[in-house]
């Protein structure tokens, strides 16, 4: 038996019609618009028929094989402080090389920059990892 369209609704099922309005909006069957407007319907429902109303166009299951799933999505794992010092010397330095330049008025001090940056980051790959085979081999023990 469906439930009456008369029925007032809580603050629950306004959260879960934003939450299935926002997956629709991520599986792009909305547009921003479309999202912004029904979302402030969505808000101000104060029955289960105003709710109802904005998915009258929507279909009933979410699933999309064509869309990416979390699983799809890249890991991103964070740096150990131990390994985030060359990350930050090399943030620093264009600062150090600005004080040293207003001190000492000569603008050579801006080629610490780069020289900085191959001291730290040479034979490294773009993660930070050492290239040297030795260091991969000790690395993957670990």
């Amino acid at each position: 038996m469906p439930e009456h369209p008369d029925v007032r609704i809580g603050n629950a099922e306004r959260s879960e019609a934003l939450d299935l309005l926002g997956e629709h909006f991520a599986l792009g069957r909305l547009t921003l618009s479309e999202f912004d407007e029904r979302s402030a319907m969505a808000s101000a429902a104060g029955t289960r028929g105003d709710l109802d109303v904005l998915f009258t166009d929507l279909p009933a299951h979410l699933t999309d094989s064509s869309a990416t799933t979390r699983d799809d999505l890249p890991v991103i794992i964070p740096k150990k402080d131990s390994e985030r010092w060359r990350e930050v010397v090399m943030g620093l330095t264009p600062l150090v090389a600005l004080v040293l330049f207003f001190t000492f008025d000569t603008w050579l001090f801006f080629l610490l920059i780069p020289a900085v940056g191959i001291v730290l980051f040479a034979g490294r790959d773009r993660h930070g990892h050492s290239t040297d085979s030795g260091a991969n081999a000790r690395r993957d023990e670990k």
